[in-house]
């Protein structure tokens, strides 16, 4: 039997599954062994570890967690023995919200849950919606405010209602915002009935809108409108997006991560790759994106994902010239014309494939804009980079004001575009 390492980590669960992925490195301690880098580490509450061989020695093997944080564990590695190497994440403050503490978006239970210990980030735009502002002399009040959320689903925004011009008008205190977005009456859910989790509500969606109540009109975008204490935040939903489901948690306390909400997708495959593609760990995101190609090659049975992994391919790729896959691009672009993100792709790729592709690159980016908000908070920042190639262009030049506009209401550390419409005066 070769010698190995057998890597996996395990996390809680509610009586379902939280199988994902995440990135790892195999290091010799005492520089006579064997360095494995990217290897992919399983992820649930009883994952089937996956074995790295490796010559006999001692190794120090990390786990990077989506957030981006290391996990790191010492193993020896016996002659003719397969060593297990078993990461333990099991403290989630709540089983259902396993998931969420696996990506990084809440706390670990002994902090969660210490009355004593209430980490605050300094900045408020780090801070939850609810937290408290600094008084006359600087310091942080110690109790969190009580709040309540208020969580409005929009099933059918219809395109013309989700145009940059139209986003900006959100901010203005308008009431009624949902119903300004939505094609068809919005509906205002339930705080879900789970004992103890008032203060991070989580919700759960799939193709046919809330997985505790589906049904209603359902068009090509999904949002929700999250209402606290003031705060009014536009969420984009990534639906559909195959059988998975999505999952939205509203953090009425602080955040570790500064981001008041949190929107994951539950595909064990990738999930965890958007949360790195959104830390811009484009690299480490590439290496669970390993059938990207196929995504854009099958019959896009998928597009978001199908994008995501076009956000990867292109961001990683630094060779010049055409690539055997840039058609595929192209199909992603033409085939779906409610997708901004599909002609901003398209668009890039030709920018930076040379000077010669200049003029149907800007073409490009005037059209994404003009389908309106992409789903992806990536997509926001390469349009700006794009249309800021042609700053003699008066189309280009307006575009882009507004773009850089919305930028500033957006919460760029989450993978899909989430916008702060109306900010507490604090």
């Amino acid at each position: 039997m070769s010698t190995a390492l057998a890597v996996r980590l395990f996390i809680s669960s509610a009586g379902e599954s939280n199988d994902a992925v995440i990135v790892g490195d195999i290091y010799s301690s005492d520089l006579t062994g064997d360095t494995r880098r990217s290897i992919l580490i399983p992820c649930g509450t009883s994952p089937k570890p996956t074995s790295y061989q490796v010559a006999p020695g001692r190794y120090v093997v990390s786990a990077t967690l989506p957030s981006g944080m290391v996990l790191t564990e010492n193993a020896v590695a016996v002659p003719g023995e397969e060593t297990p190497v078993d990461f333990v994440m099991t403290d989630s403050p709540y089983e259902t919200h396993s998931w969420q503490y696996l990506m990084g978006n809440i706390e670990p239970d002994s902090v969660y849950h210490s009355g004593t210990t209430i980490p605050l980030a300094e900045s408020v735009a780090s801070r939850s919606m609810v937290a408290p502002a600094a008084g006359p002399d600087g310091e942080f009040a110690e109790a969190p405010v009580e709040a309540t959320a208020f969580i409005t689903w929009i099933g059918d925004a219809p395109p013309a209602n989700l145009s940059f011009a139209a986003m900006l008008e959100l901010e203005n205190d308008v009431p009624g915002l949902a119903r300004l977005i939505a094609g068809s009456a919005p509906r205002v859910l339930p705080t879900p009935d789970v004992p103890g989790e008032a203060l991070a509500p989580l919700y759960r969606f799939g193709r046919f809108g809330p997985a505790a109540a589906p049904g209603g009109p359902i068009g090509e975008r999904q949002f929700l409108v999250v209402e606290v204490a003031g705060s009014v935040r536009l969420v984009t939903l990534p639906l559909p997006w195959g059988e998975h489901e999505v999952e939205v948690l509203v953090n009425l306390r602080q955040s570790p991560t500064g981001s008041a909400v949190a929107v994951t997708v539950r595909d064990p495959l990738v999930g965890a790759g958007l949360a790195y593609m959104a830390q811009g760990a484009l690299d480490t995101a590439a290496q669970l994106f390993t059938d990207v190609e196929a995504m854009l090659h099958s019959k896009m049975q998928n597009p978001l994902a199908a994008a995501a992994g076009a956000y990867v391919l292109i961001g990683t790729d630094h060779a010049g010239g055409e690539r055997y896959w840039d058609p595929w691009v192209e199909t992603l672009a033409a085939g779906f014309p409610w997708l901004a993100d599909g002609a901003i792709l398209r668009a890039m790729r030709l920018l930076r494939r040379g000077s010669e592709n200049r003029q149907p690159a800007r073409d490009g980016l005037i059209e994404a804009f003009d389908r309106g908000i992409p789903f992806y908070t990536l997509g926001l920042a390469w349009l700006i980079e794009g249309l800021s190639a042609f700053p003699d262009d008066p189309e280009c030049v307006h575009r882009l004001d507004q773009v850089r506009r919305l930028s500033w209401l957006a919460d760029m550390r989450e993978p899909f575009l989430i916008l702060d419409l109306r900010q507490r005066n604090t």
